[in-house]
């Protein structure tokens, strides 16, 4: 597949690049994209979670009532599950909802989510660009320019560039990333990927790595 290259005023270089069909042309693996996002979903999550159970309680361990011949349940304590502000039976506790993936099925998540994108036509290349000074409104422009403003967008530059960052930081519906940061989850959720000419490369690299 091949893309024409645009500039940040939404002109048309003339040049066109080719996606690599290893990447962007594969056959989407959509459990292995479910694994992807899963893991990345988990990894962000605190897992501070606490309930106490009854041994941790503060409470009287008086018996409240006889054993039998009450008519209901055995409660014990005033800590007992049973009553209102008693403890809690089999609450939640501090974990961790990180797990291991395997490298190969990662690659085959984000090819597959390249993928996905490339087929719908949401993938925009533009040249090699930078801001001389953070400016959001430049930013705006750019994305005006490209006719791509009312959509959700994820730029992926090669490498930190601090000026592009800045511009972009105070818009809601726009992530800016570098090719090593990318992940499936970023890509699937942009209506739009906006791939430098130099970012481009270094996805391809990045894989045969």
């Amino acid at each position: 597949m091949e893309l024409s290259v645009y500039n940040i005023k939404g002109e048309d270089t003339g040049r066109k690049v080719t996606l690599d069909e290893t990447i962007f042309n594969v056959e989407p693996n959509d459990h292995a994209i479910y694994m992807d996002v899963k893991q990345h979903m988990a990894n962000k999550r605190q897992g501070t979670h606490k309930a106490k159970e009854r041994s941790e309680m503060s409470g009287s361990t008086r018996k409240l009532g006889r054993q039998k011949g009450g008519g209901g349940a055995r409660r014990g304590d005033i800590n007992s599950p049973l009553l209102v502000g008693g403890a809690r039976v089999f609450g939640p506790k501090p974990r961790d909802y990180s797990f291991k993936l395997n490298k190969k099925v990662k690659q085959l998540a984000r090819k597959s989510a390249y993928s996905y994108k490339a087929k719908n036509n949401e993938i925009m290349v533009l040249e090699d660009f930078t801001f001389e000074a953070p400016k959001t409104k430049d930013f705006i422009a750019m994305t005006q320019n490209l006719k791509v403003a009312d959509k959700k967008l994820l730029l992926v530059l090669p490498e930190q560039n601090k000026n592009v960052y800045l511009s972009a930081r105070n818009l809601q519906r726009t992530k800016v990333a570098i090719v090593s940061n990318v992940n499936t989850y970023r890509v699937l959720d942009a209506s739009c990927l906006l791939l430098t000419e130099k970012s481009l490369a270094a996805i391809c690299e990045n894989f045969k790595a």
